[in-house]
């Protein structure tokens, strides 16, 4: 009997401890590393480094941004996975990284190495030319490729990246033949199709929007459901020849198994209220995004049906890494 009180003390002192611990040590008390598995100027690092910013200033700790990109994001991925499961690592990703298993031979399961944080936002992506190009319209440009299978090609940010995933859609849903010129990240690749080197790009509007109003890029179609407000002008790639086409981005958070279910909760609390603040709103409508809100729960369900969604796109079009 004495014993076993002795061994209930033990527990309560070991549980206080640890109460009195977490008090002293609240999260997060030191910075934050956010991975963001592109290189800088494409979409995922746009609204990534908005997200970071405003998290700071939330967390009253520095966010820090760490671009690792290739692989089409399996690289900065793997590097988040291995990470400490202690809150201070974090993960951004975009549809991208549903697509990843169903192209690579990862070394980790994803849906198992990671634990949702939060969905943040979600946009459409744009076909765009450069300026000078001779297509003005969605039409001219499948007419042109039907004329001459293989002659076009489309810059995207590597193999598996949104740019690539949601170009596959297009050539194959316009019954056309297009070549993909892959590139390591969505800045460069649409600093390739600016200069008129590559012919066109299908890009995440948040991204491309800035060079659109310019007049470096000429905006020809949006992937969106509806036509963007932001280009009240432009048609969407639906409404001007590839019927039911639609290719949204979207971007959010995730964090190594096994994260503290603490640090969890402040995380998806303060990037809630970041969502919801009026200079977020104002700047993703200014950037053709919209905030999307989910569960942790929800998140991750819609991780598993966008990993087959992507999987089943690139068995279709026959994506290989490259």
């Amino acid at each position: 009997m004495k014993k076993n009180a002795l061994l209930a003390l033990g527990l309560f002192m070991l549980a206080l401890l640890h109460l009195v611990a977490q008090a002293a040590d609240p999260y997060p008390n030191r910075p934050i590393k956010l991975i963001i598995p592109f290189p800088t100027g494409g979409s995922n690092d746009v609204v990534g480094r908005l997200i970071a910013d405003q998290l700071s200033q939330r967390l009253a700790q520095p966010v820090v941004v760490d671009n690792r990109g290739g692989a089409g994001g399996v690289i900065g991925a793997e590097i988040a996975a291995k990470s400490e499961p202690d809150g201070y690592t974090l993960l951004f990703i975009s549809s991208a990284f549903t697509a990843n298993p169903s192209l690579y031979k990862l070394n980790f399961d994803q849906l198992k190495a990671f634990t949702p944080v939060a969905i943040l936002a979600a946009g459409p992506n744009v076909l765009a030319v450069p300026p000078n190009s001779p297509y003005n319209s969605v039409k001219e440009v499948i007419d042109a490729a039907k004329a001459k299978p293989g002659y076009l090609n489309y810059a995207s940010a590597g193999v598996g990246s949104f740019q690539h995933l949601s170009s596959a859609l297009f050539v194959n849903m316009a019954r056309v033949s297009i070549v993909h010129v892959p590139f390591k990240g969505g800045g460069p690749a649409m600093m390739d199709v600016m200069a008129g080197n590559t012919q066109l790009i299908l890009g995440a509007l948040v991204q491309t929007l800035p060079q659109i109003k310019a007049g470096k890029l000429k905006a020809l179609g949006v992937g969106g459901s509806k036509r963007s407000p932001t280009l009240p002008d432009v048609p969407t790639i639906a409404e001007a020849g590839v019927s039911g086409y639609e290719a949204i981005n979207w971007w959010g958070m995730v964090a190594p198994a096994a994260t503290p279910k603490s640090a969890l909760d402040r995380l998806f609390k303060e990037l809630t209220l970041i969502q919801n603040s009026p200079e977020v709103i104002k700047r993703f409508q200014a950037e053709a995004v919209d905030t999307v809100q989910m569960s942790q729960s929800e998140f991750g369900q819609y991780l598993i049906t966008e990993t087959n969604k992507w999987s089943k796109v690139v068995k279709e079009a026959g994506i290989t890494p490259q």
